[in-house]
C-alpha cells in the first residue's frame, strides 16, 4: 500500500515520493491529463543571468545528458508509463526546449500518440544572451498530444477564443516566466510560470479532472489544479522540491491567498471574466473516483 508523502485535507491535492515509473507501475488509475516537465538535460556548464547576476544553469545531476540515446531511453519509458496511465481520452503536455523536445516528439509518435500542437511559449522576459553569438534563446516549447489516434480529447476552444480577444487562440503563447509572489515559499531551478499551466489546465480538462505531473518539482501544475477546481497527483525524489511543493499547497489553504493568485493571474492571462473570480464557461462533472491509496 503506497503512503503518500503529503496530502491536502480535502483530498485535491497529493504527493508521492520515488521513482515515478515505479510507483505509476505499483497502482491502477487512470488520469484525465498528464502535465511533464522532465529532465531538459542541458546542465552542460554554460552560465545564464538572474537578477542582474551571472549564474550557472547546471540545476542537478538529475538534468545532465548521458547521451542521445540514453537520454531517449529514458524519455521512451516513463512517456510509455504515463501513456498506460492515461484514460482513452485523456491528453499529455511534455515541455522542453531543443535539448530534448525532438527525443520527446520522436518516443510520442513511436507509442502510437497523436500530437494535437507543438506550443511555443514565447517568455516577456528572458535573460540575456551573454556571448552574442546567436540568437537570444527566449521560447521553450510545450508538445500537446492524445493517447489515442481516434477517440476525440477535451479542448475547451470557446473557452480559449474569449481568453484570446475573441478570435482562435494560436500555438504561440506570450506569457511571462514566473514572478516573484510565485517565489513566497521558496524557488525550484526549472520553476514554471502559474499562468501556462492555469492555461493548459483550462484548456483541456473539466472542473474536477484527475491530473497527473510525473516530475512534479515545485508542483505549479498541482496549484494551478487546486486554484481551477481539479485533482493532482505530483511524484518527485526530491525532499526538498516536495516539502517546497507542500508548502505551496497549505499557502492557499488561506482564502485571502487564493483570491490573490487568482487576482494575479487574472492580469496576467485574462483567465478569468468580468474581475469575477470564477472559472469561465467550464462544465462541471462529477467525479467520483479518488486515488486508490
Amino acid at each position: 500500500m503506497l503512503t503518500p508523502y503529503y496530502r491536502s485535507v480535502n483530498r485535491d491535492f497529493t504527493l508521492l515520493k520515488g521513482d515515478c515509473i515505479e510507483l505509476l507501475n505499483s497502482f491502477d488509475f487512470k488520469f484525465d491529463m498528464i502535465f511533464a516537465d522532465p529532465p531538459y538535460h542541458l546542465s552542460n556548464g554554460g552560465i545564464s543571468v538572474q537578477s542582474g547576476k551571472m549564474v550557472s544553469i547546471n540545476k542537478g545531476a538529475w538534468d545532465k545528458s548521458n547521451g542521445y540515446e540514453e537520454d531517449y531511453l529514458f524519455d521512451k519509458s516513463w512517456i510509455a508509463t504515463c501513456r498506460d496511465k492515461l484514460k482513452s481520452n485523456g491528453t499529455i503536455w511534455i515541455s522542453g526546449t531543443y535539448h530534448n523536445i525532438f527525443s520527446v516528439a520522436r518516443c510520442l509518435t513511436e507509442l502510437d500518440f497523436k500530437i494535437l500542437n507543438c506550443i511555443t511559449w514565447e517568455k516577456t522576459n528572458p535573460p540575456p544572451n551573454l556571448s552574442r553569438k546567436y540568437f537570444t534563446h527566449s521560447a521553450e516549447y510545450i508538445l500537446w498530444a492524445r493517447k489515442e489516434q481516434k477517440v476525440p480529447h477535451y479542448f475547451n476552444y470557446e473557452l480559449m477564443k474569449i481568453i484570446n480577444g475573441g478570435t482562435q487562440m494560436r500555438d504561440v503563447w506570450r506569457l511571462p516566466a514566473i514572478a516573484p509572489w510565485e517565489k513566497s515559499c521558496g524557488k525550484h531551478p526549472t520553476q514554471k510560470p502559474l499562468c501556462v499551466l492555469s492555461r493548459i489546465v483550462q484548456a483541456s480538462t473539466l472542473s474536477g479532472a484527475w491530473i497527473l505531473d510525473p516530475f512534479t518539482g515545485s508542483s505549479t501544475t498541482g496549484i494551478a489544479a487546486s486554484l481551477l477546481g481539479r485533482r493532482f497527483l505530483g511524484i518527485d525524489q526530491n525532499d526538498e522540491f516536495l516539502e517546497l511543493s507542500k508548502a505551496r499547497r497549505e499557502e492557499i489553504n488561506d482564502i485571502s491567498k487564493r483570491t490573490l493568485y487568482l487576482e494575479k493571474l487574472q492580469k496576467q492571462a485574462q483567465l478569468f471574466e468580468d474581475n469575477e473570480i470564477q472559472v469561465l464557461n467550464e462544465p462541471c462533472s462529477e467525479y467520483g473516483q479518488d486515488l486508490p491509496f
